[in-house]
């Protein structure tokens, strides 16, 4: 597939467009604060901007600087990030923000270089703070950008392969305008966001769309292609929510897995659903009748679709053979991170 057209003229449009029409306001758009630009990239990271955008507003009004957020505790870090997802973006989050106010005594490293080798942060972030903070010559290539330069340039490389990755880099980074960066990644990245939409694009009032390779070749759902296709794995969790009426118990996630350092209650957890049978022998150490599930969530990630089922369990004396975890009066639960999953439960319904 071919469908090149004039790379200069694709530039000078989109920077019409954004410079005339673009109405994407965001805190972070015209933000010069390398340490800001980075917590809101980070905060980005597989979110939407509508959810990001309270996270944003908390970590910046606790932490207006990187000192502040070094110094911090890790549970308090947690906890105003709980809700958002993909915990590992925190745990580098404040990795990198200590090393910064130890290392760099608190000074954001201004090359591409350097920035790229802080924990947490890969091309695309690294570019994005480059062009953003310090204005170097640094394309973007995030999925808006991805699925605008496929249907525009009509390229049918995969986007997940390592071809795919270096041809549209290296287009991306050609297209780049002298001395305008961090305009033309902000423009591709809300066009794709706002215009050029994964699904229903605007196509009728996009300011490209006479040019437009997938257009033209009604070819704009097949575009861009991706070669693998994605696995899921699905796992049962069975959470026994042991409770005294005014302790709950809790575990703390240690193993490298989801939600590591979260904590949740005693969990059991089964390849496939549980039977009846199967159910009542797990429950009965704790619950001598049958009983069922009080609240089952789904929650997919990535790669995983996560079924929860909840057991509201009783208890007159703690069982004596619980010991790696805490019991937690209730009023206190509210200081303590919990992952997505386990907020849902508490949100349903008043239990304690």
């Amino acid at each position: 597939m071919t469908g090149r057209t004039n790379e200069r003229i694709f530039t000078e449009l989109l920077l019409q467009w954004h410079f005339e029409e673009n109405n994407r306001v965001l805190p972070w758009k015209q933000e010069q604060d390398a340490y800001k630009i980075w917590l809101s990239e980070v905060i980005l990271q597989q979110t939407r901007a509508d959810q990001a955008l309270p996270y944003y507003e908390r970590f910046t009004a606790k932490y207006p600087n990187v000192h502040l957020l070094a110094n911090a505790s890790e549970d308090e870090v947690f906890r105003l990030w709980q809700g958002l997802g993909y915990y590992n973006r925190c745990r580098n989050l404040l990795h990198t923000a200590r090393m910064i106010s130890r290392e760099y005594d608190g000074r954001f490293p201004d090359t591409y270089e350097q920035i790229l080798a802080l924990k947490g942060i890969g091309g695309y972030t690294a570019a994005a703070i480059a062009s953003f903070a310090f204005g170097l010559p640094y394309a973007v290539l995030d999925g808006n950008v991805y699925r605008v330069l496929s249907r525009y340039f009509g390229i049918d490389t995969p986007i997940d392969s390592p071809a795919g990755k270096q041809e549209f880099q290296a287009l991306a980074t050609r297209l780049l305008p002298a001395g305008q960066p961090a305009a033309f990644n902000q423009a591709i990245m809300d066009f794709g966001a706002s215009v050029c939409s994964p699904k229903a694009p605007a196509c009728t009032a996009c300011p490209l769309a006479q040019d437009c390779f997938a257009r033209n070749k009604d070819m704009v759902s097949q575009l861009p292609v991706k070669a693998k296709k994605l696995k899921i794995k699905e796992r049962h969790l069975h959470y026994l929510v042991l409770h005294t009426g005014q302790e709950v118990y809790l575990q703390q996630r240690k193993a490298k897995d989801i939600w590591q350092n979260l904590y949740e209650f005693l969990l059991i957890e089964s390849p496939l659903p549980y039977t009846e049978t199967e159910t009542w022998a797990m429950l009965q150490p704790y619950h001598p009748a049958p009983a069922e599930s009080v609240f089952r969530n789904r929650q997919r990630l990535t790669h995983q679709l996560i079924v929860s089922d909840f057991y509201l369990i009783s208890v007159d004396a703690k069982p004596g053979h619980l010991t790696n975890g805490l019991w937690v009066p209730n009023e206190h639960l509210k200081n303590y991170a919990f992952p997505k999953t386990i907020l849902s439960f508490f949100n349903r319904k008043k239990y304690f």
